[in-house]
């Protein structure tokens, strides 16, 4: 189970943006998303090597991540057909 401050939002920033202690780090955008109003925030940092920026989504269990969280993955597993696929050998 992940640690409480790896689920945070300012552990998620420090994981994926690496910003210096001295470092200013400014929320540039946040709201909800337009299906399912789930919510986000987009963070920037700069450094030497210039500005960086990701965005974060809150999900279900309270933890953030860089990826937004999707619909049930068991009901989307079985809502999509699965399709055969041939191997030719040439």
């Amino acid at each position: 189970m992940k640690s409480t401050s790896e689920q945070s939002l300012r552990g998620q920033v420090e994981k994926w943006l690496a910003p210096a202690p001295a470092t200013p780090v400014r929320v540039t955008a946040f709201s909800r998303t337009p299906l399912g109003g789930r919510r986000y925030v987009c963070v920037e940092t700069s450094s030497p090597s210039g500005a960086r920026a990701l965005f974060f989504f809150k999900h279900d269990d309270g933890s953030w991540c860089v990826f937004p969280q999707t619909a049930n993955r068991r009901k989307l597993a079985a809502a999509r057909p699965v399709m055969p696929v041939t191997l030719v050998d040439r």
